[in-house]
C-alpha cells in the first residue's frame, strides 16, 4: 500500500509555497515605496501592506522591503514589465512582472508560453480588451449582508457591485479602491481580496481542453519568481 507525502515533506512544500508569496510581496512593496514611503500618503504601498501582513510577513521584513524602494538601504535595481500575448486559441494575456534580469524574464514567460500553444504579442495588442479597475471581493454567506454591502460599496463611490452565492464582487475605479475597501471594513465587512487589477471587458467560452491547457500555463506563470499577475480573458468554470 503506498504512502502518502511525508510531514516533512508537506512542510518543506508549504515553506517553499510561502517563500515564493513573500518574494512577490517584497517586491510589491519595494517598488510601491518608490514613490513615497508612507503608506497613509501612498495608497499602492498601503494595500501592499496590508497584504503583506495578512500573509503573516513580519513588520521587520516589511520596514526593510520599504527601505529599500525608498533609497533608505541603497539603489533598487527592480523594474516592472508588462507582457502581452497569447494563450491556447488565442486567449489573450497580461503578464505583469517585476524582475532585477529583463532577459531572463522575457525568456522564461515566452518558453512559457510557447510550451502551452501560445506566444508573445506587442504592446497594445490585447491590452484594449481589459479595463484597470479595483475589484474588492467580500465573503457574503449570511443572509442579507450581500444587500449590506452593496449600499456601502455604492455610497463609498464603487462602480459596480456583482453578487454570486457565497461572495460579493465590488468593482470602483483604481482610485476609489481605497476608500471603498476602509467604508466595507468600518461595517465589518473584511475582504477576502482587495487589488487594482486588469479585468476582461468581456470573456470568451473555451473548451475543456483549453482551459486545461491554459491553467496549466497559468499555474507555470505564477510559479516564476519574477511574475507577479496574470489576467486572461477566458471564461474557465469556477474563475
Amino acid at each position: 500500500m503506498g504512502r502518502g507525502p511525508s510531514i516533512e515533506g508537506r512542510k518543506n512544500a508549504e515553506d517553499a509555497r510561502k517563500a515564493k508569496v513573500f518574494t512577490k510581496l517584497i517586491r510589491e512593496i519595494t517598488v510601491a515605496a518608490r514613490t513615497g514611503a508612507d503608506p497613509a500618503t501612498n495608497a499602492r504601498l498601503r494595500a501592499g501592506i496590508d497584504k503583506a501582513l495578512a500573509a503573516n510577513m513580519t513588520k521587520d521584513t516589511i520596514e526593510r522591503a520599504v527601505r529599500r524602494g525608498s533609497g533608505a538601504d541603497g539603489a533598487d535595481n527592480m523594474q516592472e514589465l508588462r507582457y502581452e500575448g497569447y494563450g491556447p486559441s488565442g486567449v489573450a494575456l497580461i503578464i505583469d512582472a517585476m524582475t532585477d534580469n529583463a532577459q531572463r524574464t522575457v525568456a522564461d514567460v515566452r518558453h512559457a508560453l510557447a510550451k502551452h500553444g501560445g506566444n508573445l504579442g506587442t504592446t497594445g495588442s490585447v491590452a484594449f480588451q481589459f479595463h484597470r479597475l479595483g475589484e474588492i471581493v467580500v465573503d457574503t454567506g449570511k443572509p442579507g449582508s450581500d444587500d449590506k454591502v452593496l449600499e456601502i460599496a455604492l455610497d463609498a463611490g464603487a462602480d459596480d457591485v456583482q453578487t454570486d452565492a457565497a461572495q460579493t464582487t465590488v468593482l470602483t475605479s483604481a482610485d476609489s479602491l481605497d476608500a471603498v475597501k476602509k467604508a466595507l471594513a468600518a461595517a465589518g465587512f473584511t475582504p477576502v481580496s482587495a487589488d487594482v487589477v486588469m479585468r476582461p471587458e468581456n470573456r470568451v467560452a473555451v473548451d475543456p481542453e483549453v482551459a486545461e491547457t491554459l491553467r496549466d500555463l497559468i499555474d507555470w506563470l505564477e510559479e516564476l519568481d519574477d511574475v507577479q499577475d496574470v489576467y486572461h480573458n477566458a471564461a474557465l468554470p469556477n474563475a
